[in-house]
């Protein structure tokens, strides 16, 4: 059994809602986002409610999108 399954919280500071999905710190870390974390996710991996990882994966999505131009992967 997961941490999701338990009840985890969302890892951005201020919202208290159970967490959907899980990402690694160093993936968002990159995006620069805006949203701030609570202290105990500097490392490792970042939990989020639905609300805040529909946020994150328009950014993500777009991220991915240029690394794989800038490697000149197919699509």
């Amino acid at each position: 059994m997961g941490k999701i399954k338990k009840g985890q919280v969302c890892s951005v500071e201020g919202c208290n809602e159970t967490a959907v999905k899980a990402i690694s710190f160093t993936e968002i870390s990159r995006l620069n986002i805006g949203l701030s974390f609570k202290k105990e996710t500097s490392r490792g991996k970042v939990y989020l409610c639905k609300k805040h990882y529909r946020e994150i994966k328009k950014y993500l999505k777009k991220s991915r999108k240029l690394e794989k131009w800038r490697w000149g992967a197919p699509f």
